[in-house]
């Protein structure tokens, strides 16, 4: 077994409660967000690591793609309900690491449950195609297979979930995993790993998933360009995104890229102002505004801003009175991840009160310790403030007014990124516009709910820079498949294709 010694003994608590192995220690400090002590020092891996790391990727592949699909199906199953029966202990230390609060900790937990059994009921329904072939005799086949081992690097704000949005599928389709979590959260990882390592094992797979805690460079980089991993799953901001995907392309492999969102929501004229707010306040409000689909920006028809601006503020008085320990069930909003971040929130709101912006509410740090910081309402003239453009990963609403729909939608489409909108209004001629073509731009698209809180049911991505990239439900299974297109000829004769003739018959002179 590892050795503990240098973790905190809540830490180690809770990983025996879980049911798994306590992390490798080391010398990279995990710190509470919530208190800034030292939780555990784990060990980083360093090249050697990670190129072990992707030989047993290697291995585990293997073994894992000659597995029937309804088997791998099970084992993500068992897995799931792993998961399910350490759901509490597993969201306590979601809760403690990253800094949510513990409800939103439980609900990020249940996702890792509900992609499990989804990907589960995905193993009996895989399936490829028969096409018509042109050729009398002939059929034309579509299969899918097992592509490879997959590098998953994931964010500290879902240190669980994501990696089990591809995990789940890719262990389905047959793929082993090397996840790379960020420097913030490596003991979610360590643990969500360890409930699913004697799962495989069992099954005589070693190695289904890896964890690499390796720093940007050289370990990541390294994994990065490693041509084992036909496939690269990353999550995080469009800067590592610019980073990874050239790197991954100059050696022709694919790319799963979930990167920013500067998210946006529109209330029109005829919304309901109940529903809106409090979907706009979840959205903006909910993880510390430290979520990819966190509501940055609100275009309000002009006719009702001064009430919707006025109903905000009221919410998030209230929101600013449950701010603290995540682990209190009577918080709701717990800290930014760490000291940058909340250099990075402060200089947002100087830039902009600069701008032309005015703080309605919040705006401020919270004294120390811990990184905590006040949800902050910014009210900002007729045609936006440049700040606008810009992803802060803190929770600052922009709140603009705007003259109709066109505006509105125009406004939501103008920055580099495409993830995430929500539209709120009781007209069906602007429900059909926003979600057309000439409607949003962005990969998910909602209508009177927020732009937080996707089900695993539906292809979790974004367009532009958010990088195109699709995890969890729907279709997005393909990305972690190779598809093989097969011809059988049972004719005992040999038509060519578009008819040709080429007059040669191989019979001996």
């Amino acid at each position: 077994m590892p050795d503990a010694t240098h973790t905190d003994p809540w830490i180690a608590a809770t990983f025996e409660e879980i049911g798994v192995p306590p992390p490798p220690s080391g010398d990279l400090a995990v710190v509470d967000p919530a208190t800034e002590t030292v939780l555990a020092r784990v060990a980083a891996a360093d090249l050697a690591a990670c190129d072990a790391a992707a030989a047993t990727a290697c291995e585990a592949f293997g073994a894992l793609r000659r597995l029937p699909i309804p088997e791998r199906g099970q084992l993500v199953r068992t897995f799931g309900d792993r998961v399910r029966a350490a759901k509490e202990p597993l969201a306590r230390l979601v809760a403690r690491e990253m800094g949510k609060c513990i409800a939103e900790a439980r609900g990020e937990v249940q996702e890792v449950v509900d992609i499990c059994d989804f990907a589960c009921g995905l193993s009996r329904s895989l399936a490829g195609r028969v096409l018509p072939s042109e050729r009398p005799g002939h059929t034309m086949l579509e299969a899918w297979h097992p592509l490879g081992p997959v590098l998953c690097i994931t964010a500290f704000n879902f240190p669980v979930a994501v990696f089990a949005w591809n995990a789940a599928i890719g262990w389905v389709c047959g793929d082993s995993f090397v996840w790379k979590p960020s420097l913030h959260t490596p003991l979610s990882a360590y643990a969500l790993a360890g409930l699913a390592a004697p799962v495989f094992e069992e099954a005589g797979v070693f190695g289904a998933v890896t964890v690499a805690v390796a720093p940007p460079t050289p370990g990541t980089l390294a994994l990065v360009e490693d041509d084992r991993f036909p496939l690269v799953s990353a999550t995080g901001s469009c800067a590592m995104g610019r980073v990874v995907a050239p790197k991954v392309a100059a050696r022709l492999g694919r790319t799963i890229l979930e990167l920013g969102g500067n998210n946006a929501a529109i209330i029109d004229e005829t919304a309901d102002l109940d529903l809106a707010v409090r979907a706009v306040v979840f959205g903006a409000v909910g993880t510390a505004g430290q979520r990819c689909t966190t509501t940055r920006r609100l275009y309000v028809h002009a006719s009702r801003y001064d009430e919707v601006l006025a109903r905000l503020r009221a919410a998030y008085e209230q929101v600013i009175e449950r701010i603290g320990d995540p682990l209190d069930e009577k918080i709701l909003v717990g800290p930014l991840v760490d000291g940058r971040a909340v250099e990075r929130f402060e200089t947002a709101v100087a830039t902009a009160r600069a701008q032309g912006g005015s703080v309605v509410v919040g705006g401020r740090r919270r004294p120390g310790p811990g990184h905590f910081v006040e949800p902050t309402l910014v009210a900002v003239p007729g045609g936006g403030i440049d700040i606008m453009a810009e992803e802060t990963f803190a929770p600052i609403l922009y709140v603009a007014p705007v003259a109709d729909l066109d505006e509105a939608i125009a406004a939501n489409n103008a920055v580099e990124q495409g993830l995430s909108s929500a539209l709120f209004t009781r007209d069906v001629g602007a429900m059909g516009r926003f979600l057309s073509a000439e409607g949003s731009d962005c990969g998910i698209a909602n209508v009177n709910t927020g732009t937080s809180g996707a089900e695993v049911g539906g292809a979790f991505g974004g367009e532009k820079a958010t990088g195109g990239g699709r995890e969890a439900g729907s279709d997005a299974w393909k990305a972690y498949m190779r598809r093989q297109t097969c011809v059988v000829n049972a004719s005992g004769t040999l038509p060519l294709a578009q008819g040709i003739d080429w007059g040669v018959a191989g019979d001996p002179p």
